[in-house]
């Protein structure tokens, strides 16, 4: 019998950063960034929108989250995820 005073475990969630998932490969790149935090608002301002968007990156990122990220969307969202990126500059 569960203890009910005690928080459930969560499923695990997607990463924020994805490191070579085979998954985004057709993805395409609206932008690319040097670090997590930045790259990470970005995308969720993107979700916001509607998108489908997510943050990957080709080698794991160094212990301050830094490295090479990549603003990815599916091929069918590209302008549309551009169209925003420009105007929230």
């Amino acid at each position: 019998m569960p203890i009910p005073w005690l928080p459930r475990r969560r499923a695990a969630k997607d990463p924020s950063v994805s490191i070579a998932d085979p998954r985004l490969e057709d993805w395409e790149t609206v932008s690319t960034f040097e670090d997590q935090t930045t790259a990470v608002a970005w995308c969720e301002q993107l979700r916001h929108m509607g998108l489908d968007a997510r943050c990957a990156a080709d080698h794991p990122l160094d212990r301050f989250g830094r490295g090479d990220i990549y603003l990815v969307v599916p091929p069918g969202q590209w302008s549309r995820a551009n169209e925003i990126i420009e105007n929230l500059d």
